[in-house]
């Protein structure tokens, strides 16, 4: 009896060191999982590493407005003499906020409505779930985004629910071509068999097999939704003054370029890092996953 669950142990195990051997063969990857790392740590401990924290707030000090990087402020400081580096550090947490909440509300969504599609193929559950979705998808995603965005009060809850709406489809899509090769499979079929209804089929027996792609698109999606994020900032859509927000802190420099360039240049590059870190994890996923498949 205990032999079993230790085989299936001692087989995860193997699994898990195989994958993490091709992931850290790749140095692209590791980079990407240091720089996620990274941004983890300065988001967590934004009020201990950033050098002046009250800046994230409502804080003005003229005296040292626009003034350029030195050593007391690396990254320079803004119109109103907030230190940018700070601002940058506090933003990342507004910049992960939009992503891990339009994940959590929208792969729920997709996943099981192209679920329920994909074993449904043919029927009218198939027509409606999968025509809503190519309607969503026809749209561009940054211009569905802005016109919910222009309707609502701009504000960072609103920026998030408005990407929301728009980053379902993708995941539905996703797994609806995955459930529809698998439900005329002989381990589908013997589940009907022995009596399991249909949530035993479609999360027991379908979903298990979309775990590898599901997690590598959501890795590779949170670049995109940062960034989509972002973009809202950038045209006053997002994140209101004085929230520290990376798009807003471009658009509010870029007023002044080229000769304050510190205040747009250091912002769009946390971006830059941001959605590189990101893209470069979620390929190092991808390899991992394909190894722990074979």
């Amino acid at each position: 009896m205990n032999r079993s669950p230790r085989r299936t142990l001692a087989r995860r195990w193997e699994g898990a060191k195989k994958g993490w051997y091709k992931f850290s063969r790749n140095p692209l990857s590791v980079i990407g999982a240091a720089a996620v790392l990274l941004i983890l740590f300065l988001l967590a401990f934004a009020p201990y590493v950033a050098p002046y924290p009250e800046h994230a707030g409502s804080f003005v000090n003229f005296r040292e407005a626009r003034q350029p990087p030195s050593w007391k402020h690396p990254f320079g400081t803004d119109t109103v003499g907030r230190d940018v580096l700070s601002r940058i550090f506090f933003a990342f947490r507004f910049s992960m906020a939009m992503g891990v909440v339009v994940l959590s509300l929208t792969v729920p969504v997709g996943v099981t409505l192209g679920l329920l599609a994909g074993y449904k193929k043919g029927t009218w559950i198939d027509t409606v779930i999968m025509r809503t979705t190519d309607i969503f998808v026809s749209v561009p995603p940054l211009v569905l985004a802005l016109a919910v965005c222009s309707v609502l009060t701009p504000s960072v809850f609103n920026a998030m629910m408005a990407v929301s709406l728009m980053w379902w489809p993708w995941y539905c899509r996703l797994v609806y071509g995955i459930a529809s090769s698998l439900r005329n499979e002989f381990f589908v079929q013997s589940a009907q068999v022995t009596g399991a209804g249909s949530p035993h089929v479609l999360f027991k027996e379908i979903l298990p097999n979309c775990y590898a792609p599901i997690l590598t698109k959501m890795s590779l999606d949170m670049a995109w939704v940062i960034l989509i994020g972002s973009a809202l900032s950038f045209v006053g859509l997002g994140a209101q003054p004085p929230t520290p927000d990376l798009g807003t802190m471009v658009a509010d420099g870029g007023r002044y370029m080229p000769d304050q360039w510190w205040m747009t240049v250091f912002p769009a590059f946390a971006i830059m890092f941001v959605v590189l870190g990101f893209n470069l994890l979620g390929d190092g996923i991808r390899d991992m996953l394909a190894v722990e498949e074979v």
